[in-house]
């Protein structure tokens, strides 16, 4: 399982660096993201597992199926319209807002704990979960209630929770496993750049897709029709 975990987390890295740079809409950012996808489905689901059963941390339960969350929606969003998803969308909804309520909870927990830790974590990031799940719920009910998204707002829905689940990865990678990193590079700060290069990134594309609206503003619902630049 951990064999797995690894493999799929370098895969959704150089995947996602690529669809992240890529032009959206092209063939090379629809197929690095369809391998981003499937490696960050594999990555989250072994990361559940291993965390909920092999190695107990409720903190890396919540990250991953969070993580879950804004990929598959992320993709749900460019491949079916909002009424023949809309079971699959509410379900998503009820997971990210429970999953927010459980992210608070364990956050005030470790706030109050005596060592001030969840699972030998510091509390903070279930915050940063807690709104993430918050907010992917909340606007998940949004479009459910409009029925529909369109245009620029559909291609950023689709841009920020993938983008989002890449900085996650990022994060966890380079920062999260700094100790198996030498020394010399960890003192550096070299291992930062990734993680704020991605952010820097996912701001970029949802800046331009949210206030040039430069049209068209969508991406493909099938691989057939043409794709936006």
């Amino acid at each position: 399982m951990k064999f797995i975990h690894i493999i799929a987390g370098l895969l959704a890295l150089t995947s996602g660096a690529v669809a992240l740079y890529a032009a959206k809409g092209s063939t090379v950012h629809r197929k690095s993201g369809m391998i981003f996808v499937i490696a960050m489905l594999v990555l989250t689901s072994s990361a559940v597992v291993m965390a909920a059963f092999l190695r107990p941390n409720r903190v890396n339960v919540i990250a991953g199926v969070l993580t879950f969350y804004l990929v598959s929606t992320a993709l749900l969003t460019v491949r079916r319209p909002v009424e023949q998803s809309r079971g699959l969308v509410t379900g998503f909804m009820l997971l990210a807002l429970t999953g927010s309520a459980y992210a608070f909870a364990l956050g005030f927990e470790g706030l109050h704990s005596a060592d001030g830790s969840v699972d030998g974590l510091p509390p903070q990031p279930l915050f940063m979960f807690g709104v993430v799940g918050l907010l992917g719920g909340l606007l998940d009910a949004r479009m459910l209630w409009a029925r529909s998204i369109q245009g620029a707002h559909r291609l950023a829905r689709h841009l920020w929770r993938m983008s989002f689940a890449m900085w996650i990865a990022t994060l966890s990678f380079f920062l999260g496993q700094a100790r198996f990193f030498p020394a010399p590079i960890r003192q550096s700060g070299v291992l930062a750049i990734p993680v704020v290069l991605v952010l820097l990134v996912m701001l970029y594309w949802l800046v331009r897709v949210l206030l040039k609206r430069r049209s068209p503003a969508t991406l493909p619902m099938r691989s057939g029709e043409a794709a936006p630049r």
